[in-house]
């Protein structure tokens, strides 16, 4: 199960983040993205001593600052059947596989130098060239 997988399947679900500085955040997840920066909704803010809350509309929280996450059991079950599912159907469906048709795209080839083939941007008519 990979973490932004997870993470993705739980938007609308309430979740609990902390924060490296200690402070808690509870609220439902609004949205996500690929370096785990979150957007929260209905959110009750908890200072690290736990003695100060607030209540905010809405936050946005930058996936660096973030200690943990805790996601209810049920997203996780969710995120377990979906994956069982796509089993079911059959391969991954993305890709070519790890030999794949003729090797790894079109490359320089023989009797390039550099970038554009033969007279690129390094020049082709200079000292050393063919």
């Amino acid at each position: 199960m990979l973490p932004l997988s997870l993470l993705r399947t739980t938007v609308g679900h309430p979740m609990l983040i902390e924060l490296k500085n200690g402070d808690t955040y509870n609220g439902r997840l609004v949205s996500c993205d690929t370096w785990m920066n979150v957007t929260l909704r209905d959110v009750i803010r908890t200072s690290r001593d736990g003695d100060r809350f607030w209540k905010l509309p809405e936050c946005y929280i930058r996936g660096t600052n973030i200690k943990y996450l805790r996601i209810p059991e049920e997203v996780i079950d969710m995120v377990n059947e979906e994956q069982l599912e796509r089993q079911r159907q059959g391969g991954r469906g993305r890709g070519r596989g790890r030999l794949g048709l003729r090797g790894r795209g079109r490359g320089r080839g023989r009797n390039s130098r550099g970038r554009g083939g033969a007279r690129g941007a390094r020049g082709g008519s200079g000292r050393g060239s063919q």
